[in-house]
């Protein structure tokens, strides 16, 4: 069996391209085929039912794993969130040459994003919550610019038997900031058994150094 190293699981540990403060030229290592089939961004943001009337916001979107394939599902506005404003400019870049129109960044911070109440069809947050300095202001802020019927999809990896040497949530965690701040979980997936039989190098050296893969991607609407 392949092992994987902690360098290696730091790579794997930004799937969605939240490497905040990585070199512009490690930005294009984030779309190998490798991680697309350990975090495949179509099947997850099938989760969510975007409809081409939908408006999305991906907060901490990185290099725009999730951003991109969401603009192409909807008609309406896209906004990705950032604190870096070099990975903005990389997702702005990336959506000129695949011809993609509405999108809209913002370099700002999650704990308090400048948008409306209630303006959000869907809010993507994916292997960033873990980052925030308050992860309850951060799923207020979420809750807010969500509509009444809303879709939260929340990507985070697992912690293992505290083996983890880099801040994670637990799913139990997760699920529990969650209810306090009157989501419900409508949806759960966790895509460990898929990447077991396609990639199980990949697979089981995560879970060797003490990550389950990926702790679950929810789907969230408020209560």
């Amino acid at each position: 069996m392949t092992k994987i190293s902690e360098g290696n699981f730091g790579k794997l540990n930004h799937l969605s391209g939240h490497m905040h403060r990585m070199s512009a030229e490690k930005m294009h290592d984030l779309d190998s085929p490798e991680r697309r089939k350990i975090l495949p961004p179509k099947d997850l943001l099938s989760l969510a039912s975007i409809s081409p009337n939908d408006t999305v916001v991906d907060v901490g979107a990185g290099t725009g794993y999730f951003t991109l394939p969401a603009a192409k599902l909807t008609t309406r506005k896209v906004i990705a969130i950032d604190v870096n404003s070099k990975m903005l400019e990389y997702i702005q870049e990336k959506a000129q040459e695949q011809g993609v129109m509405n999108l809209t960044v913002m370099t700002e911070m999650i704990e308090a994003i400048p948008l409306a109440d209630g303006m959000a069809d869907v809010v993507i947050a994916s292997l960033v919550l873990h980052e925030v300095k308050s992860l309850s202001q951060a799923l207020r802020e979420i809750h807010r610019i969500l509509k009444k019927d809303g879709r939260f999809l929340c990507v985070e990896l697992e912690p293992k038997q505290n083996l983890m040497k880099v801040p994670r949530i637990s799913s139990e965690s997760m699920e529990r900031a969650l209810n306090q701040e009157e989501f419900r979980v409508i949806k759960r997936f966790f895509p460990v058994e898929s990447a077991l039989s396609e990639m199980p190098d990949v697979a089981l050296g995560l879970t060797e150094i003490g990550a389950t893969l990926v702790s679950g991607v929810y789907e969230l609407s408020r209560m």
